[in-house]
């Protein structure tokens, strides 16, 4: 079987939209969550967000090819191109019909679909956009990266909620391993920070109204969290066979070693209480990677920041490592970039290859009373160096969708 490597990183988040940017915020321990300003929030619970900012689909796109993607997609193509420059992949010289693209979304263009449907209440059938389905759909996103770069191998969008971006890194790590293909894009992308999705997770009681201080709110495994934020972005990898990247002499972030994913077969929205489903993935993820739970150095935690949430996967990463669980160290990157949805795995997986890179933990903030249930090291407040060779990242998603990946350094004359 082939061995994977990751070569290449993009980033579109609310702690900016180059991967620099965005690793150099989450090592100051800076919070990407602001007050929303892009719609009238006086009439919503939560009234705080990650938006992502600065960001000009004209001038990446052009305004023409713009207006033809919903917002996600405009974040998964250009987080897919900084991928690709990164990895520094040529399309002359690679056999396009080996190169797939997994690429998903948890809703898809909600934006599009809101807006078209005023334009049906107020103007009438005939006027609706002729564009508004494949703008809508979450397949358009690794749809218009194949396009982008002509590629023809297997291409689809995975749809299991907030474990997306982990979902597509698993999946496409096994299309190489099994020699389906040289190289695949894969990740998340999500852009629902809007009217209709803040009343729903409002109503649901799953946000946190700390809308006095947004910095502030965000705070995994926090005795006083109260519910996640709301946030958007994408998060792309490029995972290539060793054989491929090495003939290349392209540059190698990690290797992918091990994939895990299960059901919690439990709640269409809450987690199992006992964290059975996280335990399985984790435990499945090290068991196709080879490895016991003594040779982990880091786990890269789902930890959105829910009462529930929180101690369900510290009671999973318990009995999975249990004595030794409490001297791993646990960060959670959602607590300076809020919940990126379906781009938070992808998000999440390229902040571990920089810790395997430069040897740094970047800090769960807003961490100051931990928790009665919530005990481990969470790195709190400031980032920290160590020694890490192989790290773990845990996604999970509604509907009880559990997927964890496993990244080993690799040697350094080949990165």
């Amino acid at each position: 079987m082939e061995k994977v490597v990751i070569t290449g990183l993009g980033i579109i988040s609310p702690l900016g939209n180059t991967v620099d940017s965005y690793w150099k915020a989450l090592k100051r321990g800076e919070s990407g969550v602001s007050v929303i300003d892009r719609f009238d929030t006086s009439h919503h619970k939560a009234k705080i967000g990650g938006l992502v900012r600065d960001f000009d689909a004209d001038a990446l796109f052009g305004r023409k090819e713009a207006r033809r993607m919903d917002r996600f997609v405009q974040f998964a193509l250009a987080a897919a191109e900084q991928a690709w420059q990164d990895a520094g992949l040529n399309e002359a010289s690679i056999d396009k019909e080996r190169v797939g693209v997994y690429v998903g979304s948890g809703i898809g263009g909600l934006d599009t679909l809101l807006a078209q449907d005023r334009v049906l209440i107020e103007r009438g059938p005939e006027r609706v956009s002729p564009t508004l389905v494949p703008m809508i759909i979450a397949n358009m996103a690794p749809a218009m990266i194949s396009m982008r770069f002509g590629l023809h191998g297997p291409t689809m969008a995975p749809v299991t909620a907030c474990s997306i971006g982990n979902t597509s890194i698993g999946e496409a790590f096994r299309l190489i391993r099994y020699g389906h293909a040289d190289i695949v894009i894969a990740g998340g992308t999500e852009a629902v920070v809007n009217d209709i999705s803040l009343a729903s997770f409002g109503n649901a009681t799953a946000l946190s109204t700390r809308n006095d201080a947004p910095d502030k709110a965000s705070r995994p495994f926090d005795s006083d969290r109260d519910g996640f934020v709301m946030s958007e972005g994408a998060g792309i990898v490029i995972l290539e066979s060793e054989s491929h990247a090495r003939r290349r002499k392209a540059r190698m972030y990690a290797e992918v070693i091990g994939y895990g994913a299960s059901s919690d077969a439990y709640h269409m929205v809450a987690t199992h209480p006992e964290g059975h489903g996280a335990y399985l993935a984790m435990k499945a993820a090290l068991r196709e990677a080879g490895i016991a739970p003594s040779e982990v150095d880091v786990i890269f935690a789902h930890a959105t920041s829910t009462e529930l949430g929180d101690i369900s996967e510290t009671k999973a990463i318990k009995r999975l490592f249990e004595g030794r669980a409490y001297d791993i160290p646990v960060t959670a990157v959602k607590s300076m970039t809020g919940h990126m949805l379906g781009a938070a795995g992808g998000a999440q997986a390229i902040a571990l290859m920089k810790t395997l890179n430069e040897g740094i933990v970047p800090p769960t903030i807003n961490l100051t009373h931990p928790g009665p249930d919530c005990d481990l090291d969470y790195v709190p407040n400031e980032a920290r160096a160590i020694n890490a060779r192989i790290g773990v990242s845990n996604s999970f998603g509604f509907g009880g969708h559990n997927a964890v990946v496993v990244f080993k350094s690799v040697d350094s004359s080949l990165k």
